[in-house]
């Protein structure tokens, strides 16, 4: 029997999955200086599992407005991961790749939500290479697709899609800096309950 749901991870497993986000970090520091030309640093993530409501409250609460930049796992594992980010991020990026900022999500054009995008990718795909790398297993991600809305109502579409066997949801909180200031970033990952199993399986952590 596999696992049936996130709840049913252990400490050890839970363990192994932050070790993941502590590479995927290292990764993502690393893609994320030489995209802005400017030294990133990135603090050792926090590995949650929340149901739904902790997740959306986590993030700000359920009518917090934010962009959502959302891939789909294929190939080895399958699920989607979201890059969560507000727009002052946004515009610490903006700045950093293309020398502007907006004033709110609607001022972002065609180059803004490319640039915002490219960033996000980086991002997820630093620690869909983490994966991969540590379970030897190929995984695949989709081109990126945006959506700006209130984080409950975009954290339901996932949710919907591919949390049908549970109600919890993986949380990767990081933390990133450049310029000397600290910012907030948030990943979630929800790879569907067989793949889970088989990342585990791969990490040594479960066995069947």
């Amino acid at each position: 029997m596999g696992i049936k749901s996130y709840e049913d991870l252990d400490s050890m497993q839970l363990d192994a999955l932050r070790e993941v986000g502590n590479i995927g970090s290292g990764n993502a520091a690393t893609a994320l200086s030489a995209t802005i030309g400017k030294p990133v640093n990135i603090d050792v993530p926090t590995v949650k599992i929340l149901d739904i409501n902790e997740a959306v409250e986590a993030l700000g609460g359920a009518e917090r407005i934010v962009a959502g930049i959302l891939v789909k796992l294929e190939e080895g594992i399958h699920g989607a991961m979201m890059s969560i980010q507000t727009l002052d991020v946004i515009n610490l990026m903006l700045e950093s790749l293309l020398g502007t900022t907006v004033e709110s999500y609607e001022d972002l054009d065609e180059m803004h939500i490319s640039a915002v995008c490219e960033i996000a990718n980086i991002l997820m795909g630093s620690y869909v290479n983490a994966i991969s790398d540590m379970t030897g297993m190929a995984v695949n991600i989709s081109v990126p697709a945006i959506s700006i809305n209130m984080m409950g109502a975009l954290i339901t579409v996932p949710m919907a899609t591919y949390c049908y066997e549970a109600d919890k949801i993986m949380m990767i909180e990081g933390k990133f800096s450049f310029d000397g200031v600290m910012h907030k970033h948030n990943l979630l990952l929800i790879p569907d309950i067989a793949s889970l199993t088989k990342v585990l399986t791969r990490l040594g952590v479960y066995n069947e």
